[in-house]
């Protein structure tokens, strides 16, 4: 039975071929049996799936081996290999590929703009990017919102924010991520004040903000000191609702607050968020340390490691600039220890920039070499630790041969490298005007001429070398001075005997609204002791505490006592001596005495120098100072008396010595 239905099915299988067959001419034959040969655009695309399969799967060399033995490829397969080079990092193996697909007459879609450009974006290679660019408008892609959102990313990347913002004011469509674009530019700019203006045109385009588009906005008022408006930025995100949802957003803004150093905010908003959420622990230790609150910063700091949370590099930076400011050696090592167990020691420049600040502000210049030497490879921001270091420990030579160091290996410098060395030349014993214009020079060229510190430490290397008139013309180029550029050009008249125009500086700085503090009003203490302005001094002395509410110190006592002394009013002197806070130090004594041996007040002078023997038992320039007194007044036997219990003690006291400058050489 079963024999028979196969045989019944063979025959009906034969008829219908053989009615086909009679059906179907010899051509229509050959079409059906080329549908059976492999069609090469059929086999391109098989193989451009099997190279994205191979990219995606991480197998980047296979599929450029699949890619080479391709007989015939396409723009997909271009496109392909060149955005999986940029993807594993291999930028410039995707420009060549980019290259040789336009010599070979392929066409670029819009996706081969995109990958192309986001590559010379993310590998900095402008110029290509720019070629790219001329390419783009030739082919007539200029107005695609995806070409023109990769070529705003190139010119922000290049730093060329005007080129960028003309791109994206000429795109047809602005969507969401191509504003997040622009506002992440700026960010990284950290031209925080183009960053609001650009926000505030967003919502008057009406384009609601993401959590993205927050983060750049708090992250730019971070680095501004933009408090004021953080804050209406936050009641903006409280209004939208973002609170409740964004975890990046709400670790923002303890990242915000923190910068700003509002403590309470920070806490509170650090508090709100769920531990496990929470990826702003370095932030808190951070804003811990830069208040000083060292228990509360530990605290949190091991708190965050028993979460599993790896502390990160500025944590341990801050706790090292805690040490710093507080001279803490003990606590700086501890942190020395923590960061070698973290492997930090070699893996981060700023840590190791912080080591060598630390043990440089601790006064172990040693220590601090010793760290930098370490550094595998030398950087702008560890030279400016060290060179710092040299500079607060006196070492004032080594900061200018550092200088050179970073000139001859291509490091360059920047406007901290230049103040210090700057500071340095002031310091230094071999200070002359050359050297000051070599390095105004420097400035000019690499622009830093109107840096505020730049240009106080020129103020100041000028008026040493005695050329208050180049240290004026340095004051006089400044946009807009602030309270430290007025006090560095009043310091400069005082220290050549200016008072009078350091004086009307004064006047000029409080017309312009900045306030004096301390360091100014002790420059202008200066410049009326060495102009014997006595009247003009007072007034300054006595508008500090009723006018400004600031308490005069040792100082600005000094200061004045000095000049009631050196303008005979001794008794004047003695009394603000006695007003002192302390009852006055060996500096203010040492200037009474000098007065009464100047204007003959033996009664006085006596009493001072008995004052300051008492004072000051082991200075030899103290025993003498009070021997030539005795000696003025004709008694040459306590005189004699006085200077062999000096001799007794073994009391001495170091040479001094002068340097001047004649026709480019060094005179002693």
């Amino acid at each position: 039975m079963q024999s028979s239905k196969t045989l019944s099915l063979v025959r009906t299988i034969t008829t219908f071929t053989s009615k086909c067959t009679s059906i179907v001419s010899p051509t229509t034959c050959l079409r059906l049996d080329s549908y059976c040969d492999t069609d090469p655009q059929l086999s391109t695309y098989s193989q451009n799936r099997t190279v994205d399969g191979l990219i995606k799967s991480g197998n980047l060399n296979s599929a450029h081996h699949l890619f080479d033995e391709m007989p015939l490829r396409d723009v997909v397969t271009y496109n392909l290999l060149i955005s999986g080079h940029g993807k594993y990092g291999q930028a410039k193996r995707a420009l060549l590929l980019y290259n040789e697909m336009v010599s070979y007459g392929i066409k670029e879609s819009a996706s081969t703009f995109s990958s192309v450009l986001s590559i010379c974006t993310d590998a900095g290679f402008c110029i290509e990017g720019t070629q790219v660019h001329c390419r783009v408008v030739s082919l007539g892609f200029g107005s695609n919102l995806f070409i023109g959102s990769s070529l705003v990313g190139l010119y922000m990347r290049m730093r060329l924010d005007v080129n960028a913002l003309k791109l994206f004011d000429e795109l047809p469509e602005r969507n969401l991520p191509t504003w997040n674009l622009m506002l992440r530019g700026f960010c990284e700019l950290g031209r925080s004040d183009e960053l609001l203006r650009l926000y505030a045109k967003m919502k008057l385009d009406g384009v609601d903000p993401n959590e993205l588009s927050f983060c750049y906005l708090f992250n730019g008022c971070s680095n501004a000191m933009f408090v004021n408006e953080g804050k209406q930025l936050h009641c903006h995100v409280i209004k939208l609702g973002w609170m409740d949802t964004g975890v990046f957003l709400a670790n923002a803004l303890v990242d915000f607050y923190s910068a700003c150093g509002s403590l309470t905010d920070a806490t509170k908003l650090f508090e709100a968020i769920p531990v496990s959420d929470v990826i702003s622990w370095n932030s808190v230790v951070l804003v811990y340390a830069k208040h000083g609150l060292v228990f509360d910063a530990l605290e949190l700091f091991s708190r965050m490691q028993l979460w599993g949370k790896r502390p990160a590099i500025r944590s341990l930076v801050g706790f090292l600039n805690l040490s710093s400011r507080t001279s803490d050696i003990s606590f700086g090592k501890q942190i020395h220890c923590c960061v070698l167990k973290m492997g930090f020691d070699h893996a981060s420049v700023h840590v190791q920039s912080a080591l060598t600040d630390m043990y440089g502000k601790c006064n172990e210049i040693e220590s601090s070499v010793a760290v930098f030497k370490t550094v595998p490879e030398r950087s702008l921001e560890c030279c400016n630790s060290l060179m710092t270091s040299l500079l607060h420990c006196g070492v004032i030579e080594d900061v200018v041969e550092t200088f050179g160091f970073m000139v001859d290996e291509g490091l360059g410098f920047d406007e901290v490298a230049l103040s210090s060395t700057l500071k340095a030349l002031s310091m230094s014993d071999f200070t002359n005007l050359d050297s000051c214009r070599s390095l105004h020079c420097c400035a000019v060229k690499s622009g830093f001429e109107y840096d505020v510190a730049v240009s106080c430490s020129l103020i100041d290397a000028y008026s040493r070398c005695g050329h208050v008139e180049l240290s004026q013309k340095v004051f006089e180029k400044l946009h807009s001075p602030n309270e430290i550029s007025f006090t560095s050009i009043i310091n400069g008249y005082a220290r050549n005997g200016m008072g009078r125009e350091g004086l009307d500086m004064l006047g000029a700085m409080i017309q312009k609204g900045l306030t004096p503090d301390k360091v100014t009003f002790l420059c202008v203490l200066n410049g009326c002791n060495h102009s014997g302005m006595v009247k003009e001094g007072q007034m300054v002395f006595n508008s500090m505490k009723s006018v400004y509410g600031i308490d005069p110190d040792q100082r600005h006592y000094s200061c004045m006592v000095d000049l009631l002394g050196r303008a005979g009013l001794l008794k004047e002197a003695e009394e603000l001596l006695q007003q002192t806070p302390g009852k006055g130090d060996c500096a203010m004594w040492s200037s009474l005495l000098r007065s009464c041996m100047v204007h003959g007040n033996e009664i006085l002078g006596r009493r001072v120098a008995k004052s300051l023997m008492d004072l000051e038992p082991n200075d030899f320039a103290v025993y003498l100072q009070v021997s030539n007194f005795y000696a003025d007044l004709g008694e040459y036997e306590r005189s004699m008396q006085i200077r062999e219990i000096a001799s007794a003690r073994k009391m001495t006291r170091e040479s001094g010595h002068s340097l001047i400058k004649l026709n480019s050489s060094h005179q002693n």
